[in-house]
């Protein structure tokens, strides 16, 4: 008894020290994101005033996430708002509330679905590119040799992504949410046996300006996280093209967790400190 305690002892401890080095590097990891998103929204906001701001390269960027973003953003709204249309209309039908079918799902693609979707696709295509573009010119130490020269990269190239996912995020936003609320408007009235004027005054009513507002501030927050993970994870990658590879997988993975957990936060403020509107 006594020896078997003396050697699990040592595995004991080797456990507890590597569960504690790898929550140090969590929370180094995190802390080098914090200090690059401020860096270079510090030097975003100082060159925008001074106009030495690289607007070239953030035209360039807001193209480039706008035609990754635009064209999977339809592909995506419109499946989910004929799902959320179904399943609403059907739920409404039971109950005998076949008024309130508008209201609910276009409610449900407002408040939650747009948002998360353009988190989910701003991850997974534009998170992954910059990932991709950032990892590639970091393994060929095009990233060193900017520093060596005197030019900071979170100002050449983090900056002018993260202005360009702002102008993007909530373009995308708008995008689902219209196309989500047309499919779900469709199928309730051809298929449903929902009249127009039903469906578009319960979403009138209960929908107000203020949950479009929270939709694209939660859209452009969502934005600004996966990008600046995606740049952190693209400026840190190491090890040639296996290294770039493990930089976008984690990139995407951590923005989308990052994402719904920030969503949850804020839903959760904005159900304890804003009201609801009861029609």
């Amino acid at each position: 008894m006594v020896s078997g305690q003396v050697r699990a002892t040592p595995s004991l401890r080797s456990s507890l020290g590597g569960a504690v080095d790898k929550s140090a590097d969590a929370v180094a990891t995190l802390g080098r994101l914090i200090e690059l998103t401020v860096a270079a929204f510090v030097h975003l906001v100082r060159d925008v005033v001074t106009f030495r701001h690289p607007w070239r390269e953030t035209m360039t960027q807001t193209s480039f996430f706008a035609g990754v973003a635009g064209i999977p953003a339809v592909l995506v709204a419109i499946p989910f708002g004929v799902i959320l249309s179904v399943q609403v209309g059907g739920l409404t039908q039971q109950l005998g509330a076949t008024s309130l079918a508008g209201a609910a799902g276009a409610l449900g693609i407002l408040q939650q679905g747009a948002p998360i979707a353009s988190a989910l696709l701003i991850g997974g295509a534009v998170g992954s590119a910059i990932a991709a573009d950032l990892g590639a010119r970091t393994v060929r130490d095009e990233i060193d040799a900017m520093r060596t020269m005197g030019i900071d990269p979170a100002r050449r190239m983090v900056a002018p992504r993260l202005l360009a996912v702002v102008f993007v995020a909530p373009l995308v936003c708008m995008e689902i949410i219209f196309v989500g609320v047309t499919a779900g408007y469709f199928i309730n009235v051809s298929f449903q046996g929902g009249s127009p004027g039903s469906y578009l005054g319960g979403f009138g009513q209960f929908a107000g300006v203020g949950d479009l507002v929270i939709a694209l501030a939660k859209s452009i927050l969502f934005g600004i996280v996966v990008v600046a993970i995606a740049c952190q994870r693209g400026l840190e990658a190491r090890g040639g093209p296996r290294g770039v590879a493990d930089a976008v997988n984690a990139a995407v993975v951590l923005g989308v967790v990052a994402s719904f957990l920030l969503n949850l936060a804020v839903t959760q403020l904005v159900t304890m400190f804003v009201a609801t509107k009861a029609g």
